[in-house]
């Protein structure tokens, strides 16, 4: 949960200083009074102002996915969101509904592009790292099986002409399902090369 510590001429005047900190409002607060301000001789003399603690009460999990299902309705597209924990900070969010080919999108971008937005809103609202994976239809394991094989097949070409191949570019998750699928094999090395949204996986023989 994330806090702030503020101080004002007034409690009010803290407290909107702080909302304005945290991009909340002040129902999504709990909020804590260290020194309430006094106005001290003469109205400055040895006057003091308040002090709040507040801390932002949200539940990352259920804002990322209000946020999400608000995106999906604005596509016209009438859905519900199935939310599994599995562990700590790790959840998958499992989208149902009628045409899930547009959330899927060309490839899986616009799920991954979703999947981006809807971590950004969950980790503003946490002090530790939260992660989300989207899925639909069961797409993230048939990409998986289809990397596997991509991965395979082109693990074949370099043995078999011994030049390396560039994939194309990936998100870091997919990546990671090239290199633990080759890892294991003796004339193979792989190794991520490029800049976000760009990089992208070279697979080569070993030296």
């Amino acid at each position: 949960m994330k806090d702030v510590t503020v101080s004002g001429k007034s409690v009010d005047e803290a407290l909107r200083e702080a909302l304005e900190q945290l991009q909340v409002t002040q129902d999504q607060v709990v909020v804590q009074v260290l020194e309430e301000p006094k106005k001290g001789l003469l109205g400055f003399i040895g006057s003091k102002q308040a002090v709040i603690k507040v801390t932002v009460n949200i539940d990352p999990i259920h804002q990322a996915a209000d946020y999400l299902q608000k995106i999906i309705k604005n596509m016209g597209i009438d859905s519900t969101i199935d939310i599994q924990k599995v562990n700590d900070r790790e959840y998958q969010f499992k989208i149902n509904g009628d045409q899930l080919a547009i959330i899927i999108g060309k490839r899986g971008l616009t799920l991954n592009a979703l999947q981006y937005l809807t971590n950004l809103v969950a980790n503003q609202f946490s002090d530790y790292g939260i992660r989300i994976e989207l899925d639909a239809e069961d797409y993230r394991s048939r990409r998986k099986e289809s990397l596997e094989k991509l991965a395979q097949r082109t693990a074949d070409r370099v043995i078999k002409t011994r030049r390396s191949v560039k994939l194309e570019p990936m998100p870091s998750y997919e990546r990671k399902i090239v290199h633990t699928t080759l890892q294991e094999l003796d004339k193979i090395a792989t190794y991520s090369t490029g800049d976000e949204p760009h990089r992208a996986v070279v697979v080569e023989l070993k030296n």
